[in-house]
């Protein structure tokens, strides 16, 4: 099972924000998760990011693969310098 960090889009039409989640790779974009480990609204300026360092932490040393989205928000966020590319 590969696992992803990427993200769910929620909110309504024209007015959405997203969760960041650790899913199984083949799920849905919407689909099934395992954790969710972060909020981020783009909407917002400055855009909001709202991240639990720890779990994304421990999911990246289980070998967890960000998405490249996913990489950048991390990155602004201050939680890791640099993660692997999806």
């Amino acid at each position: 099972m590969a696992v992803k960090i990427r993200l769910t889009r929620m909110g309504t039409k024209k007015k959405p924000f997203y969760r960041i989640v650790v899913a199984d790779s083949e799920a849905r974009r919407d689909g099934r998760f395992i954790e969710i480990v972060g909020t981020y609204n783009p909407l917002r300026n400055p855009a909001e990011i709202s991240v639990k360092d720890e779990r994304v932490r421990y999911w990246l040393g289980e070998g967890a693969i960000p998405s490249d989205t996913v990489r950048s928000i991390l990155k602004k966020s201050g939680v890791t310098d640099s993660a692997p590319a999806a």
